[in-house]
């Protein structure tokens, strides 16, 4: 089913790749024949993701976004070596190809790896593909498991110990997520000082350390075209860490959309997730606690923190794009997205409820 897969296209104005400086590194490093076309995926709104075509080798850049001011979410060395390692354990990760640090070739560092062929799940199912209930159940367990897998990951044994500090992670993240929008302030949003103070008052302990992919999501996983149930790949690895998994759970949480939500999460809603059969964020909670054998506690602090810090990414977003650093027209509308985002946090905070 190749037009339900996820497609590349024109190149976004201002977002270009310098090919005469390119063509040269890659014909150094590479082995190919015939002349170079560069596509851009037209989703994602952090590292800017192309399609090389090769002559008829196809394969994938990441790139850091174009006048970025947070450098720490856009480490391309960091995110190939944790690549590198992961996808012999973890073979949904991508596969890497060619890391490079030269700021003369691109004007950022940049790496290369090897497409994952599948389809991407965003806010409604496609055309012609049916959800029935029983489907629409399995895929919601096939993603909760995915990620409990991930979390079972021995870091150890693959040689990424040193990837974060697990003491005082749940700490700094607070922190650092308030700091980061207020570097990134556009407007004055009553709820982002409730929900900062709220935070960090009632924070919890840690009880358990794990590799967390720190954007998890539906339109993050690719799934086989033959067998939508099945995921094929796990992308966009810029926020990987060591840290608590149940911040990665409420990531999760924080994109999922039950149908009894009110209205203004659904208008945002991201993904298919009030199918018929999808498992509730309440659920998919459930099946985690059951598979990892790590006790959830009170998990309305992570969904309250995991919106939250997906707002301030949003914000940092549309920073670039009032900036003028970023002319990409899909931003212009964030703003309404991160008040619902941070109400919807305000709202788990003082009720408790995920």
């Amino acid at each position: 089913m190749p037009t339900l897969c996820d497609q590349a296209g024109t190149v976004r104005a201002g977002e270009e790749l310098d090919l005469d400086r390119l063509a040269p590194f890659l014909f150094e490093h590479l082995t190919y024949n015939g002349s170079i076309a560069v596509e851009q995926f037209p989703s994602g709104h952090s590292n800017l993701t192309y399609l090389l075509r090769l002559g008829s080798r196809e394969l994938v850049l990441r790139r850091p976004p174009f006048g970025s001011k947070v450098r720490s979410a856009h480490d391309m060395n960091r995110e190939y070596r944790v690549l590198s390692k992961l996808h012999g354990t973890y073979p949904v990760a991508p596969e890497t190809v060619l890391y490079c640090g030269d700021l003369s070739i691109l004007g950022a560092p940049f790496y290369l790896m090897r497409p994952i062929h599948g389809m991407i799940l965003r806010r409604d199912p496609p055309p012609g593909i049916n959800f029935p209930p029983e489907m629409a159940r399995r895929l919601s367990e096939a993603f909760l498991d995915n990620l409990a897998h991930l979390h079972r990951v021995d870091f150890t044994l693959i040689g990424l110990t040193d990837l974060g500090k697990p003491q005082g992670y749940l700490e700094r993240q607070v922190k650092g997520w308030i700091e980061r929008y207020l570097n990134s302030k556009t407007h004055d949003l009553p709820e982002v000082e409730r929900i900062s103070a709220w935070l960090v008052n009632r924070m919890p302990v840690s009880h358990h350390t794990a590799l967390i992919h720190n954007d998890y999501k539906y339109d993050n996983v690719v799934l086989d075209p033959d067998d939508v149930t099945k995921i094929v790949g796990v992308l966009d690895w810029e926020m990987c860490t060591l840290g608590d998994p149940l911040t990665d759970l409420g990531t999760a949480l924080a994109y999922w959309t039950d149908p009894q939500d009110p209205e203004e999460l659904q208008e945002i809603r991201s993904a298919p997730t009030t199918l018929p059969g999808t498992l509730t964020r309440a659920q998919l909670v459930e099946r985690y606690a059951a598979i990892t054998g790590v006790d959830p506690g009170d998990m309305s602090f992570y969904l309250t923190f995991a919106r939250f810090k997906v707002a301030v990414i949003i914000q940092q977003i549309y920073y670039r794009y009032a900036q003028g650093l970023t002319h990409d027209e899909r931003f212009a509308a964030m703003p309404e997205r991160i008040r619902a985002l941070l109400r919807a946090s305000w709202r788990c905070a003082e009720s408790g409820q995920i």
